[in-house]
């Protein structure tokens, strides 16, 4: 029973903030579909270059014509004058909308019991109405893959837009079965298992993996000779892998493991994605090689190893893409995936450079995911996605002035930010005595 009292409360001390806004505000600000036109701005394409007083024309959730001197008839006229305007940003990986409150289980959704898993949808577990949505949007993130996590194969992520009332309407057209790959080295400074135990351990996962891929394959050879099957849908879903119908999201991150990872997917059919890749710098020429693609991050993050340089992690990214790896940016975040920028950001600062670092967070992310003809740029045709800013959004001091997702308008307020206007100018204020 206590423990019931702790967690009722945690969820009522979270939800305060929201109850109280919505007594401030009065009203609650929506969403709003139409017919938008903005209107002379500096266009930052990603693919086209950079356009000035160039216009930008949203209709019926699309993308309807960029260039200057566009006639809209009944369309709300947005004046963009001295503004930037970009594609709205997109994170490779994430947790956002499968937990809530990390210390409360019932609002923590991104984990299921096994080893075996890749049935698990994350896109089933999304919650619309996480408050981390609305914080993480202001920031110019409109996109995010949100990924499970857990055991071998912990289940499947989804590609999703941050806005919808339902994880359907949310989704993006794009989902991965997820793999983390056998570890070859200690999961801590706390881990006390001895070198034979660890290798033993990675070798014993490896021919789990082996054997778990074999029989997803015979799973789909049978399936597709029309054979009775048991219903099974963890081996269903691995199958789809298997023939390359879903990509493989592949975890490694260690440069052993990487070099173990890119042997093992040789000869395989699957469409196959590398994330994470926190040493991808030190073997950066043979992900190249490959062919993979990768998603890596967190950029913001301590070196792997005591003896690298204080900027690994920073110089990482740029270092993979110089080697000719096809690259894209996560925050691994479920609260503050609104750093993507600022991820971004580092990157560009130490080696990658900031027009590879837009690429990573935007057509590169929309390339890995095959999704290049409806995000990652602003062109006519593709989703309305975008963002208006007064600067450059991995600036710390640039404010986003308008968000635009599937070409809805977005209210740009959260929990923090009503909470931030409510304490600014308190009224009564403090009493003295």
């Amino acid at each position: 029973m206590k423990i019931l009292n702790k967690t009722f409360c945690a969820l009522i001390l979270a939800l305060l903030p929201m109850v109280a806004a919505a007594q401030i505000d009065g009203e609650v600000i929506k969403p709003r579909s139409g017919k938008f036109l903005l209107q002379n701005a500096t266009v930052v394409t990603i693919t086209q270059g950079v356009l000035n007083n160039t216009s930008v024309l949203v209709e019926d959730g699309k993308i309807k014509e960029v260039g200057a001197n566009i006639a809209a008839d009944e369309a709300e006229i947005i004046d963009c004058s001295g503004k930037f305007i970009y594609p709205g940003m997109i994170d490779g990986g994430t947790k956002l909308g499968l937990v809530e409150v990390s210390s409360v289980a019932e609002t923590v959704d991104y984990a299921e019991i096994g080893d075996f898993t890749p049935n698990m949808q994350a896109l089933t577990a999304v919650n619309p109405n996480s408050v981390a949505i609305p914080v993480t949007r202001v920031s110019g993130v409109t996109t995010v893959l949100t990924v499970p996590s857990g055991g071998l194969f912990p289940g499947t992520a989804a590609l999703i837009n941050l806005n919808g009332y339902t994880p359907d309407q949310m989704f993006a057209g794009f989902k991965g079965v997820v793999m983390n790959f056998p570890s070859s080295g200690r999961r801590g400074r706390y881990d006390r298992r001895s070198d034979e135990d660890i290798k033993k351990a990675s070798e014993k996962a490896l021919k789990e993996a082996d054997k778990l891929w074999e029989n997803a394959k015979n799973y789909s050879t049978l399936a597709a000779n029309g054979a009775e099957l048991e219903y099974y849908p963890e081996m269903e879903q691995l199958a789809k892998a298997t023939t390359g119908e879903l990509p493989l999201l592949i975890e490694v991150n260690t440069a052993s493991d990487i070099q173990a990872a890119i042997k093992w997917v040789e000869g395989k059919e699957a469409k196959v994605i590398f994330t994470g890749v926190a040493e991808g710098w030190r073997v950066a020429e043979a992900i190249a090689k490959a062919g993979i693609p990768v998603i890596t991050g967190p950029i913001q993050a301590l070196p792997t190893r005591e003896s690298d340089r204080y900027d690994a992690a920073y110089a990482n990214a740029g270092k993979m893409a110089k080697a000719g790896v096809k690259l894209a940016i996560r925050t691994d975040e479920q609260e503050n995936v609104r750093n993507l920028p600022f991820f971004a950001a580092f990157a560009a600062a130490y080696g990658l450079g900031k027009e590879e670092a837009w690429k990573a967070v935007t057509i590169n992310p929309a390339e890995i995911f095959g999704l290049a003809d409806q995000y990652g740029s602003v062109e006519a045709g593709k989703t309305a996605n975008l963002i208006v800013a007064d600067g450059d959004p991995f600036e710390t001091k640039t404010n986003i002035l308008h968000v635009f997702i599937e070409g809805y308008r977005m209210p740009l307020s959260n929990r923090q930010v009503r909470l931030y206007q409510e304490f600014l100018e308190r009224s009564p204020g403090l009493k003295m005595n």
